[in-house]
């Protein structure tokens, strides 16, 4: 049973990496802290089980073969931190929290989609930028 479902898994993981690979000229991935992500024991089972790395292998090794390029973004990078319409930075969230609306420029946002958004822009060179997060905000008085 437990080799049929490796099987499994690893047909899924080549059939999905050579269909990314052949639709993408450029392939993006974000390169996970997964040591610390398992340390949650909640989800270690859950996140051991699903391939990541092996996932990532194929996907660069078929780059390759293909001619395709292929980045790996830092997994230090806040992408799912900043506004990807304006880039305002609002810092660290609760992984509760499904769904964000920016503070400066009011976009609302779901946040694996902000943050696919954001990996896509930093891995096509557009960093987050600090002077980017400062767009037109000016602290005022309550008073005025």
């Amino acid at each position: 049973m437990h080799n049929k479902i490796a099987d499994t898994r690893k047909d899924f993981l080549h059939k999905l990496s050579t269909k990314v690979v052949r639709e993408n000229q450029t392939i993006i991935l974000e390169d996970l802290n997964v040591s610390g992500m398992i340390k949650n024991r909640k989800l270690s089972r859950v996140i051991s089980q699903q391939g990541w790395r092996e996932f990532r292998a194929l996907c660069e090794a078929k780059s390759q073969k293909y001619s395709r390029e292929f980045v790996v973004i830092n997994p230090w990078e806040p992408t799912s931190q900043v506004c990807s319409e304006c880039g305002y930075k609002w810092g660290k969230l609760d992984l509760k929290i499904r769904s964000v609306q920016c503070l400066n420029c009011g976009t609302e946002h779901d946040r694996d989609e902000n943050a696919a958004k954001n990996i896509n822009k930093v891995g096509i060179g557009h960093c987050h930028d600090s002077k980017r997060t400062r767009i037109d905000r000016k602290t005022t008085s309550v008073a005025s």
